[in-house]
C-alpha cells in the first residue's frame, strides 16, 4: 500500500512540475499580457518550479535513499515549506494590482507578516520534533504539534480571502473566480493534508489552483486586447469623421474653383498640397504604429499650406524643426495645428502666427504648436 502511495506522489510531482515548467514557458512568450502581468506570471511558476523540485527531492531522498541522505531530506522537505509558503504573498500583490492599488498596500503588509510567521515557526522547526522532524534512519514524522505550522499559512489565505470579499466589485467576475479557486482549492488541500498523511494534496491542489487562475486571466487579457482593439477602431472611425469634415473639403475646392482662372499656378499648388493632405489622411487612419515625425509634420505642412491659400495674409506660420528624429502615433500633431487656425483666425484681429517647434527632451522629445 505504501508503494502504491509513493508511486502516486510521485506521479502528481511529476504533473506539478511539467504543469509549471509548461507555464513558465507560456508566460515568457506570451505577448497580450501587460508587462507586470508577465512578470508576475513568469515568477510565480518559476517559484511553483522550485516548490515541486523540492517535493521531488524529499520525496527521492525519503523513499528511495538510504538513512545516509538524512540532511537531504530535511533540506528538501524545508525548501518545500519554503517555497510554498511564497505563493500566498504574491496573490496578494496580484489582488492589489489587479484592484490599480499599490501592489504593497495594506493588504500585503498583513501578508508579509504572517508570512514572518510562518518562517519563523519553519526555522524553529528545523531544531525541535513538535511540529515534524526527519529522524536519523531518514524517516519523515509529524509531531504533536503540525497543524501549529499550517496556522499562519490559512491565516494568509484567509486575508487573501476577506482582500477579495472587499474588493469583489472592482474585478472581473473571471479575475473573481481566478482568484477563489487560487485561495479555496489550497485551502481544502491544506485541510484534508492536516488531517490525512499519504498522498500530496497540497502540491495536487496548489498546481490547479496556479492552473486555473493563469489561464482565467490570461482568457481576461485575451477579451481586454479585443475591447482595446475595438476601441481603437472606433477612435479611429471618429477621427476620420473629425479630420474629413465636408465643409472644409468644400471650401478647399472652391478655393481651388476661383484660383483656376485667378492664378492657375498657385490653383496648381494647392490642388498638390491638398492631394498630399488627403493621401496623409487616409493613410494615417489605417495605421496602428508609430510614424516617423517627418511624415505627421509632412501632413502638418500640407493642411496648413492649404487653410493658408484660403486665408492668405490672415495666417503666419513658422517652422523650427531640426530635431526630427523620433517616432509618434500618427494624426498626434496635425490635429493640434488644424485646431489653433479653427480658434485663432478671426478677420477682426491681426493675422494669426502660428509657430511649431521641435527640441529634444529627456528621454524623448517635446513639439510645441504655439
Amino acid at each position: 500500500m505504501s508503494n502504491f502511495i509513493d508511486l502516486i506522489d510521485l506521479m502528481i510531482v511529476t504533473a506539478g512540475i511539467t504543469v509549471s515548467v509548461l507555464g513558465l514557458m507560456l508566460s515568457c512568450r506570451v505577448q497580450f499580457m501587460d508587462r507586470w502581468l508577465k512578470s508576475f506570471f513568469t515568477v510565480l511558476f518559476a517559484v511553483l518550479i522550485a516548490y515541486t523540485l523540492s517535493d521531488l527531492l524529499s520525496q527521492i531522498s525519503l523513499v528511495m535513499l538510504g538513512e545516509d541522505f538524512a540532511p537531504l531530506s530535511r533540506i528538501g522537505v524545508f525548501l518545500e515549506s519554503f517555497f510554498s509558503s511564497l505563493l500566498m504573498p504574491a496573490l496578494s500583490m496580484l489582488l492589489l494590482h489587479s484592484c490599480g492599488e499599490d501592489e504593497k498596500g495594506r493588504l500585503f503588509v498583513i501578508s508579509i507578516i504572517l508570512w514572518g510567521v510562518y518562517i519563523m515557526i519553519l526555522i524553529i522547526t528545523q531544531f525541535t520534533t513538535f511540529i515534524y522532524t526527519v529522524t536519523p534512519d531518514n524517516v519523515y514524522r509529524r509531531g504533536p504539534m503540525y497543524p501549529l505550522l499550517l496556522l499562519p499559512a490559512m491565516f494568509l489565505m484567509l486575508n487573501n480571502l476577506a482582500g477579495l470579499f472587499l474588493r469583489r466589485k472592482r474585478l472581473s467576475k473571471r479575475e473573481t473566480v481566478s482568484f477563489l479557486a487560487y485561495i479555496l482549492i489550497p485551502l481544502l488541500s491544506m485541510l484534508i493534508q492536516s488531517f490525512v498523511y499519504g498522498i500530496l494534496m497540497i502540491i495536487l491542489g496548489t498546481t490547479i489552483a496556479v492552473l486555473i487562475m493563469f489561464v482565467l486571466i490570461m482568457n481576461e487579457q485575451v477579451e481586454k486586447n479585443i475591447r482595446q482593439a475595438r476601441e481603437v477602431a472606433d477612435q479611429q472611425l471618429k477621427i476620420r469623421t473629425l479630420q474629413m469634415r465636408p465643409h472644409f473639403i468644400y471650401n478647399t475646392m472652391s478655393n481651388i474653383y476661383y484660383l483656376c482662372e485667378r492664378d492657375p499656378e498657385k490653383a496648381q499648388k494647392v490642388v498638390e498640397d491638398f492631394n498630399k493632405y488627403l493621401h496623409k489622411n487616409f493613410s494615417a487612419v489605417t495605421k496602428h504604429e508609430l510614424i516617423p515625425f517627418s511624415d505627421e509634420l509632412e501632413h502638418t505642412r500640407a493642411y496648413l499650406a492649404v487653410v493658408k491659400a484660403r486665408y492668405e495674409k490672415l495666417l503666419e506660420v513658422e517652422y523650427d524643426t531640426e530635431y526630427i528624429s523620433f517616432k509618434l502615433p500618427p494624426l498626434t500633431l496635425e490635429p493640434i495645428a488644424e485646431n489653433a487656425v479653427k480658434h485663432g483666425i478671426d478677420p477682426e484681429f491681426p493675422a494669426l502666427h502660428v509657430l511649431i517647434r521641435t527640441e529634444k527632451a529627456d528621454g524623448g522629445a517635446r513639439v510645441i504648436v504655439e
